[in-house]
């Protein structure tokens, strides 16, 4: 499970890297015109540069639940689990994984995908394949998290510092990941320009921002490495001891 905690802090370092080099443009600026190399960057492109922290904080975000859903599919698969050995949640999205009851499927399809689930469970086969559907769909935040580990059935201890740091107005009266996903959402759907976004905003509050948002996620990330590690994808009867 390390590589989980290994994937975000290198995503995370990214982002801290990109943050650096705008501290640099905004000091030279007390010296007038930025530049890099014989360029000099215009306010508006300043802006254009900061704006791009909130999608790279988005994706941060996705990637992060992404890799932490695929670690439990994954986990389940190695495990050889059986269905029946399954949690009441996990099993429900196995059986939505492998029936395909989420899909708009022709007559054929559906038989087949019946089928399959109809031969593991009369053979009693361990699960080789198995997908978690993240969902979220372009809309994730602190709360679409909490839904998902609850769907899936997995604690999500949350310590108060980090729940208050990504609670807490921001800005707008949102906090850190609510505030993100409505930039990314906005600048995706074309609601505002990317000079727009960059308005009124600083590299020391981009950096707390990112703070914030590091320091939830790395607490979701260490919750879903410790839920695989007690083997919650199981029935209480069938896990290890």
């Amino acid at each position: 499970m390390e590589d989980l905690s290994q994937a975000f802090e290198e995503r995370l370092q990214e982002i801290e890297t990109y943050l650096d080099l705008l501290e640099s443009i905004q000091e030279q600026v007390q010296g007038g015109a930025p530049q890099i190399g014989e360029a000099t960057i215009t306010p508006q492109q300043q802006k254009i540069l900061y704006s791009s922290v909130y999608l790279q904080l988005y994706n941060l975000v996705e990637s992060t639940i992404t890799r932490c859903v695929d670690a439990v599919s994954k986990a389940v698969v190695n495990n050889r689990s059986l269905p029946n050995e399954l949690s009441i949640e996990l099993r429900r999205e196995w059986v939505r994984c492998t029936a395909r009851t989420h899909n708009d499927l022709n007559y054929e399809n559906r038989l087949e995908s019946a089928l399959n689930l109809c031969e593991h469970l009369v053979q009693a086969l361990p699960i080789s394949t198995f997908e978690v559907e993240k969902g979220g769909g372009g809309n994730w935040d602190d709360e679409e998290i909490y839904k998902l580990s609850k769907r899936l059935g997995l604690s999500l201890n949350i310590s108060r510092q980090a729940n208050r740091a990504v609670k807490q107005p921001f800005r707008d009266d949102q906090g850190a990941l609510s505030l993100i996903k409505s930039f990314r959402n906005k600048l995706a759907h074309g609601n505002l320009s990317f000079a727009e976004s960059g308005n009124n905003i600083t590299v020391s509050q981009l950096r707390d921002l990112t703070e914030r948002t590091a320091l939830y996620l790395r607490e979701v990330v260490n919750c879903f490495k410790l839920s695989i590690d007690a083997h919650e994808f199981l029935m209480p009867e069938n896990r290890p001891t």
